[in-house]
């Protein structure tokens, strides 16, 4: 099983990349198909942010991960970040072209964790898992974007807030409460999308 950008939506001449990066869990070594529900929403919020973004010249792009699970310790590199580095790699072959991570879940974990690739200008995290002992290094120069709501039980806004002060000694980072909403970006799917939107279109702001 390999890694695939699954979808792609490019205007004719792109001046910058979207990389989209779905959710996962924390174990898990089944791969990933189109049954896949964690990649299902990934779709989505990838096919909404480039309905607004591409007007723009931003291309986005989706990435799907081998397997669904972070897990740590089953090898030197979780999965998704030896995929992600696989798919930064291959835009900078393809593209050459600034790149934003637009992650949900593991998905900006994943982002953050790559966010060191010189392609990258920097990370939108919706929802983000966060762990506190999770390093902020990679992030250093780059722009982090972090978006939580106050009734996540999946993963932690607290956390969120933290990492981002954290972060906020190396980057620019900046934490928005969306307030009473979960963990799958369901409720107030627009605010949801305007926030993705405007967040990757400062990441990737020309200049």
């Amino acid at each position: 099983m390999t890694p695939s950008i699954t979808d792609s939506w490019l205007p004719a001449r792109p001046r910058a990349i979207a990389l989209v990066l779905h959710g996962g869990a924390e174990h898990g070594t089944d791969p990933l198909d189109g049954r896949s529900l964690p990649w299902r929403r990934g779709r989505t919020l990838a096919r909404h942010l480039a309905a607004a973004v591409t007007r723009d010249d931003i291309g986005v792009l989706l990435l799907r991960y081998r397997v669904k699970g972070w897990n740590a310790g089953h090898d030197a590199v979780p999965p998704p970040v030896a995929d992600a580095r696989w798919a930064l790699d291959e835009i900078a072959r393809t593209h050459d072209l600034p790149v934003a991570v637009l992650g949900h879940s593991m998905g900006a974990r994943t982002g953050v964790a790559v966010a060191d690739h010189p392609s990258m200008r920097g990370v939108v995290a919706l929802a983000p898992w966060l762990p506190p002992d999770d390093p902020v290094a990679p992030l250093t120069g780059k722009l982090l974007r972090a978006a939580h709501g106050r009734r996540d039980r999946i993963t932690s806004p607290r956390a969120t807030r933290a990492f981002v002060a954290r972060a906020a000694a190396v980057a620019d980072a900046e934490f928005t409460d969306m307030g009473a909403v979960g963990h799958y970006l369901l409720r107030r799917m627009a605010l949801w999308d305007a926030y993705a939107a405007a967040s990757v279109r400062e990441v990737l702001a020309p200049g």
